[in-house]
């Protein structure tokens, strides 16, 4: 048994199929196949039934993949000691970044992480904080960048910063002559939410009065991204919540619709999340100055109160 025959077992099982499992490991799907039956062989197992289409994992297969992806991250650290001890900054770095983080954060700081660590091999992902988790917790990614707090005992939580919310209130809205707005004056029925999945939906949704239920409307609408909410603000249709670093990139004409919170301005917590057991420390510090260079003098609120996904 060897770690290669692990790898392609790992590749035949994510593209259920031998001729993409063998493109992405590089090799020859021949060699590829017989890598694998080899390795049945020695078990004396069937780890794929190859008659379905797509090609499926067996009952014992599916024990085996877990187990083998446990050993294949396992081997993959023993570089990651090497490295730390000589303070090495280089090599593949996986990054898992939330969707309503990455459209504004990544462009900050990406130009000058890559520029001062040439050697490092960014890949950037976009995921939902679940997926995050998951990844971090199988070494699928190495770090995560997410709203925090998590509360996984398995997850380290390092905060990048506190970012302030911001409303977007159209003229017609009964809040726009306010020149700040106060927390207990929010109504979730009037506010356009991102859709599930969308842990900013959830910390909008625990921020307003629980007192205040949601009740019918005309239409129901949650979208993707923060644009579509903007647009329909625009037209009249409720206000809509935005993180900070999303307002500085408003135009001045939709920038008169903005309006901060008075003290203390809610938040939420922005982390670099990884695993307990992640070597790649001098990754992640690298990261997190890089980070904390660019946004340091972008987010200037002082103070702030973090609003949580996980309260009620």
């Amino acid at each position: 048994m060897t770690i290669s025959q692990l790898k392609y077992v790992l590749a035949v099982a994510k593209y259920q199929n031998f001729t993409e499992a063998a493109k992405h490991s590089f090799v020859t799907q021949p060699t590829l196949s017989m890598q694998i039956q080899k390795l049945e062989d020695e078990l004396n197992i069937k780890i794929f039934n190859r008659k379905k289409k797509p090609i499926a994992l067996t009952e014992i297969g599916k024990k085996i993949v877990e187990q083998a992806k446990t050993i294949v991250n396992e081997s993959q650290r023993m570089n990651d000691i090497v490295d730390q001890q000589k303070g090495f900054i280089g090599g593949e770095f996986r990054l898992g970044i939330i969707p309503t983080i990455i459209p504004t954060l990544l462009p900050m700081f990406l130009k000058v992480f890559i520029k001062k660590y040439p050697k490092v091999n960014l890949i950037i992902n976009e995921l939902t904080t679940e997926e995050i988790i998951i990844q971090l917790i199988n070494g699928n990614i190495d770090v995560g960048i997410a709203a925090t707090p998590l509360e996984n005992e398995a997850i380290k939580e390092r905060v990048l910063y506190y970012e302030p919310f911001v409303g977007f209130i159209p003229e017609n809205h009964r809040l726009y002559k306010n020149e700040k707005l106060d927390v207990n004056d929010l109504d979730i029925n009037e506010i356009l939410l991102l859709e599930d999945g969308h842990c900013f939906k959830d910390n909008i949704i625990n921020l307003c009065n629980p007192i205040k239920h949601m009740s019918p409307k005309h239409f129901e609408l949650e979208s993707g991204n923060f644009t579509t909410l903007i647009k329909l603000a625009k037209e009249g249709l409720g206000m809509t919540l935005l993180p900070y670093l999303d307002s500085i990139e408003l135009t001045e004409n939709d920038r008169k619709y903005l309006r901060e919170f008075e003290t203390p301005v809610p938040a939420r917590e922005v982390s670099l999340v990884y695993h307990k057991s992640q070597l790649k420390i001098q990754m992640v510090e690298a990261l997190k100055e890089s980070i904390d260079g660019v946004v340091r003098g972008a987010i200037s609120f002082n103070d702030v109160e973090i609003i949580s996904p996980l309260q009620k």
